[in-house]
């Protein structure tokens, strides 16, 4: 019988411990398909920290460290300075990512590190019951926001993306999601090109994903996706926000 698909050798034949209609699966396996596609998974490092992604390693079949939280960038910079011929990439949530972890990924995007973060913004803490990320949209509920999140109690969202983009190291950066296979195709050629471009040692590459929550937003997977593209979308709008040609 001929074979039409198969799972990807980048990843483990482990059951995922994510909840229905979470992305994160998703985007691990589009990860995985271009480790493979590089011949990379005996060779590739990747770091993840604390948060829903925190079982990464059970997953991905690439060899992966484990931080602190919002410390992976840190984790990354020392293990692609010992090993700058092999891929290496972090991948963190909004909550590591952009709250605690803030520091770690601007100086590593400042110093230019050649190494890749796939970024995953649902704009919710995961993990830890569904209390309000950076990355939380105005009137949208958190455990931490019951009415919604309001600007004169925390701001408006952060635009991760768009923040980095104004440093120098940073050489491409994608928005990007997976609600669909038009966007996951998308999503897939993006990571894609941050790996090749951090094999060149071109400097840092970074893929945003905006990825749905049903479990902590309240709804079902239609209407995650829903959201999403109503939503967040607009807010956190797809495409390049920085492609730089490196000499």
């Amino acid at each position: 019988m001929k074979t039409i698909y198969a799972k990807s050798k980048g990843l483990q034949d482990t059951e995922m411990h994510y909840c229905p209609g979470c992305s994160h699966g998703i985007v691990h396996k589009l990860v995985a398909e271009t480790l493979e596609e590089m011949n990379a998974i005996e060779t590739a490092i990747g770091v993840c920290p604390v948060g829903c992604s925190v079982f990464a390693g059970n997953y991905f079949a690439c060899d992966m460290i484990e931080a602190a939280h919002g410390r992976a960038p840190a984790v990354a910079t020392a293990v692609k300075r010992t090993h700058p011929n092999v891929p290496v990439f972090t991948y963190q949530g909004d909550g590591d990512l952009a709250s605690i972890g803030a520091a770690e990924i601007v100086h590593a995007a400042m110093r230019g590190e050649k190494f890749t973060t796939i970024f995953i913004n649902n704009a919710i803490y995961g993990m830890t019951g569904g209390q309000m990320a950076p990355t939380t949209l105005l009137g949208q509920r958190a455990t931490t926001a019951p009415s919604g999140r309001t600007e004169k109690q925390a701001g408006k969202p952060m635009r991760v993306s768009e923040m980095l983009a104004t440093l120098d190291g940073l050489v491409y950066a994608e928005r990007v999601c997976v609600t669909d296979i038009p966007n996951l195709m998308k999503a897939k050629k993006a990571i894609q090109k941050a790996f090749k471009r951090q094999m060149n040692n071109e400097g840092f590459t970074f893929i945003e994903v905006l990825c749905s929550c049903p479990t902590n937003w309240g709804m079902d997977i239609q209407e995650s996706n829903q959201w999403l593209k109503d939503n967040m979308v607009p807010y956190y709008p797809l495409g390049v926000i920085k492609d730089v040609e490196v000499q």
